[in-house]
C-alpha cells in the first residue's frame, strides 16, 4: 500500500505551532511515500515565512511537491512585487514548487490556479489559465500507462465540497479537460476544511479531494491533513485531525475511472 499525506494552508506567519509539530512528528513516525502540499505555505509571502516553511518541509525527509497558493504571492500592499517579481522570495522552497512526482504507480501533476492579477476585486480566488492547463495536460499525457494520476492545485476547481468557496475561473473547463484526459483525482486546499466528492463526465469518474489547514485560521473543522491510501487502482481518503476523532474516512474505498 502507498500512503500520501496531503496537507495545505499552513500559513507560516499564522501557523498553529502545535499542529505543525504534530504533522512533522506523524511524518517522522509513519514515513509516508510523499507529501503533497497544495499551497498557502505562507501568510504574507515574506522571506522569513518562506524560510521557516521551507525548513519545515525539508525536515520531513520525504519527497515533497508544493503548489503556490494565493497567500504565497505578495498582496495588495506590495503591488509592484506582486506584478513583476512575485516569486523572488521562493528560494527556500524553489525545488519543491510545481514538482511532478512518480510514486509507485502514481503520477502527481501540478496545476497552477493562482494569478498575479484578475478582472475582479478578489484576487484570492482561483483562475486556471490556458497555459497552466496545457502544461498539466501534457504531463498527464506523458504519464506511464496504467498509473493513477493525481492533479494538485491550490484552489478547488468547482465549489460544492465545503462551505468555503474558491470561485475558480475556468475551473469547470479545466476539470472537464482533466476528466477527458483520464485523471483520477484533483487535490486542493484553500477552503481550510477537508472534503472528498465525486465528479462524473462521459462515463468517467474522478474525485475532488480537499485538505484542511494546520494554521490558526480554522473554519469548520480542527487542524487536519489528509492521508490517501492507495492499493492498486483503488484509493481512499482519511482525515487526520488533532481532535477526539483523530482518524476518520471521508470516502469509500473505490476505484476511480469507468
Amino acid at each position: 500500500m502507498t500512503r500520501l499525506f496531503h496537507v495545505s494552508d499552513v500559513h507560516f506567519g499564522a501557523e498553529d505551532p502545535a499542529a505543525v509539530a504534530w504533522f512533522r512528528d506523524v511524518v517522522a513516525r509513519e514515513k509516508p511515500d510523499a507529501v503533497i502540499m497544495t499551497g498557502d505555505l505562507t501568510m504574507r509571502a515574506t522571506k522569513r515565512e518562506f524560510d521557516e516553511g521551507g525548513a519545515w518541509l525539508k525536515s520531513l525527509g520525504v519527497p515533497v511537491t508544493l503548489e503556490v497558493g494565493n497567500h504565497d504571492i505578495p498582496y495588495y500592499w506590495d503591488p509592484l512585487r506582486r506584478l513583476f517579481a512575485p516569486y523572488s522570495r521562493y528560494a527556500a522552497v524553489e525545488k519543491m514548487i510545481e514538482r511532478p512526482l512518480e510514486i509507485d504507480g502514481i503520477t502527481i501533476v501540478p496545476l497552477k490556479t493562482t494569478a498575479r492579477a484578475q478582472w475582479r476585486w478578489n484576487w484570492s480566488k482561483g483562475r486556471v489559465s490556458t497555459g497552466s492547463l496545457r502544461r498539466a495536460l501534457a504531463l498527464v499525457e506523458a504519464a506511464p500507462r496504467g498509473n493513477l494520476i493525481f492533479v494538485a492545485g491550490h484552489h478547488p476547481l468547482i465549489d460544492g465540497g465545503s462551505k468555503g468557496t474558491a470561485k475558480t475561473r475556468r475551473g469547470d473547463v479545466a476539470l472537464a479537460a482533466l476528466a477527458d484526459a483520464g485523471v483520477h483525482a484533483v487535490l486542493s486546499g484553500h477552503v481550510h476544511d477537508p472534503f472528498d466528492m465525486p465528479y462524473e463526465r462521459n462515463g468517467w469518474r474522478l474525485r475532488l479531494i480537499g485538505a484542511g489547514t494546520l494554521s490558526k485560521r480554522t473554519r469548520y473543522s480542527p487542524p487536519a491533513f489528509n492521508e490517501i491510501r492507495v492499493a492498486g487502482d483503488r484509493f481512499e481518503t482519511l482525515v487526520r485531525t488533532m481532535s477526539d476523532q483523530p482518524v476518520h474516512p471521508i470516502s469509500e474505498v473505490t476505484g476511480a475511472g469507468r
